[in-house]
């Protein structure tokens, strides 16, 4: 090894030390804080939080020595990551109008790190002009002044400022990432948090299962015993926890693929296992389809490709085959949906399955209604209680993720999201052709396999604008394009 090889192994074995030491010194404090919170008495509560701020400047000088404002962003941002996956459940501070709870409050302080960083290096602009995902930025920042305008016909103008709130928040999240994670060393420990931060919410299905215990952020704590059962983790409800599991299984499975080791490979195996079986447990169809529908796709990945063109040509021909045999019944659907009467029935007793075409036909009429601009940030669940055209069983929310943000933001914002999602899809298919590290395969399978699972899991949860892992995985999914992207475009060793 040449001594300029032995010098660059010494720094990024320092800044990797600098980081982990970083990240576990942020992890303390927000522990900490955490505990202040759950103190009962106000007096030891305020004694405590001067001990807080104490140890807060303490670690502030010795960061401010010994880690740079980029190792510092980073760490900032893999407890970000990991965060997400503890919902609301450690803390939770309401103001009525606006909660804070642990991910939002190292969001911030992540931005803050962000902006200091920025100062630092003269800003980002020599990375935006490289970056290859400038189109998607953009797009999402289009989102949110489109968001933004449609207060002006929203019904409800606090709904709306809420749901704009949770939309730039997600948006903040995809710009952080895309300007901090731009190594595929860093991918990689994102993809680490993920397994690992899944894993316990893993053991705590098992536990809602096993134990039938539910923890108070659950729509199950303190209802019906036959109910208990269901797992949610830290979710409100078990479709929600689904989706999240039908993600984090193409992970595991991925892990499974491309790790060396075998005691690790077992391990995720293992886990891939648990999240099929969880999310049989919570009954959510569409996410069993969505794993169906992205092992199919891994299936193909593995293919040689000599057999992917016949796959492909088989493939096509089965689908097209199996549409022309249920062409009516899909024309009938489809007719049914878009071209729906206002018959509401105040007696009528419908079934979860008619529920959700009633969501359906009445979130299309609305739309019609609004010429296709959409009924305004997040006022889709207003109109269905105060202006309801079908019975929805007092069902407020759309159960649709398409539908639902078309719904909110109009066609365009619908359409633009899809062929956002449809572009990084096709975009990391021809990427990954053309890779050959375990770590590079281990990215772009873990984001191709994911992607197909949450697309169709996505009709799930009665809501994802407030799941804040679907905006963690769609930054992933940008990072992972941009870094592998900007990697062979360079010529360097993938």
């Amino acid at each position: 090894m040449t001594s300029a090889s032995l010098t660059l192994c010494k720094s990024h074995l320092s800044a990797h030390r600098s980081t982990l030491e970083t990240s576990a010194i942020v992890t303390a404090l927000s522990a900490a804080l955490i505990g202040v919170y759950w103190i009962g008495n106000a007096w030891m509560q305020m004694l405590l939080a001067l001990g807080w701020i104490c140890f807060a400047a303490i670690a502030a000088l010795y960061l401010k020595k010994h880690a740079s404002s980029s190792i510092l962003l980073s760490s900032m941002m893999y407890v970000l990551v990991a965060s997400t996956f503890l919902n609301q459940e450690l803390l939770s501070l309401s103001t009525g109008f606006f909660t804070l709870f642990v991910y939002r409050l190292i969001l911030i302080f992540s931005l803050i790190a962000f902006l200091v960083h920025a100062a630092r290096i003269g800003g980002f602009g020599n990375q935006w002009s490289a970056t290859p995902v400038k189109g998607v930025l953009v797009f999402l920042l289009l989102w949110l002044a489109y968001a933004a305008v449609s207060l002006l016909w929203a019904w409800s103008l606090v709904e709306g400022m809420k749901a704009l709130l949770l939309l730039a928040i997600g948006i903040l999240f995809v710009f952080l990432a895309v300007f901090t994670f731009t190594h595929v060393r860093q991918l990689a420990a994102f993809h680490w948090i993920w397994l690992v931060m899944s894993g316990a919410l893993i053991l705590i299905g098992l536990v809602n299962h096993f134990a039938r215990i539910q923890l108070p952020t659950s729509t199950l704590f303190g209802g019906p015993v036959y109910k208990q059962a269901y797992p949610t983790a830290v979710f409100t409800n078990q479709n929600d926890f689904a989706t999240l599991l039908s993600i984090s299984f193409f992970f595991y499975l991925a892990a499974v693929r491309n790790f060396r080791k075998p005691l690790l490979r077992m391990i995720c195996f293992l886990f891939a296992a648990l999240s099929v079986w969880l999310i049989y447990l919570t009954e959510s169809r569409a996410c069993l389809l969505g794993v169906a529908a992205g092992s199919v796709l891994y299936l193909f990945l593995m293919l040689p490709p000599r057999l992917k063109k016949t796959s492909l040509w088989i493939g096509g021909v089965t689908v097209v085959g199996g549409l022309l045999i249920l062409l009516p019944k899909v024309i009938a659907k489809v007719q049914e949906i878009l071209f729906v009467q206002a018959t509401y029935a105040v007696n009528e007793n419908p079934s979860s399955n008619t529920v959700r075409v009633h969501l359906l036909q009445s979130t299309w009429s609305y739309l019609k209604e609004s010429l296709g601009m959409g009924v305004g940030a997040g006022n889709v669940p207003v109109y269905l209680e105060n202006q309801p055209i079908q019975n929805t069983d007092q069902i407020f929310e759309v159960h649709n993720w398409l539908m639902e943000l078309t719904g909110n933001f109009g066609f365009l914002i619908g359409a633009g999201y899809l062929a956002m999602y449809l572009t990084l899809f096709f975009t990391l298919m021809k990427i990954h052709s053309k890779l050959t590290s375990r770590n590079t395969r281990l990215l772009a399978e873990s984001c191709l396999t994911a992607q197909i699972a949450f697309l169709i899991s996505s009709i799930s949860p009665s809501s994802v604008s407030n799941l804040y892992f679907h905006w963690v995985f769609l930054g992933f999914v940008i990072c992972t394009v941009s870094v592998l992207h900007q990697l062979i475009q360079s010529g360097e060793s993938y």
